[in-house]
């Protein structure tokens, strides 16, 4: 069963950055996209790179280590027509940012 895990401030993450979270025992990033947060898988299935570290353009992250591209809105890696990583739905509860599990 899905639970809600609060993980940082809404403030913590300003448009166009992102922060790594352990949350319940899952590696996570959180990205903020124009004001709209997105959570995902934080390791790159490549090398193991975290994305939260990577260069973000829009909603593509690029992995800070050997530059694989996933849109953080649907865990996709670029040009592939399966999910990469997983997605996790975000809630924003007051100032308070949850991943939900």
């Amino acid at each position: 069963m899905a639970q809600r895990y609060p993980v940082t401030s809404l403030a913590a993450i300003p448009p166009g950055t992102a922060l790594g979270f352990n949350v319940a025992g899952n590696s996570v990033a959180v990205f903020n996209v124009d004001g709209k947060l997105y959570a995902m898988n934080n390791t790159c299935p490549h090398a193991g790179a975290p994305l939260s570290d990577g260069y973000i353009k829009g909603c593509i992250v690029s992995c800070p280590w050997h530059g694989w591209d996933f849109d953080v809105t649907t865990g996709r890696m670029s040009g592939q027509a399966e999910d990469c990583q997983t997605t996790y739905p975000v809630h924003v509860n007051g100032d308070q940012v949850e991943v939900e599990v």
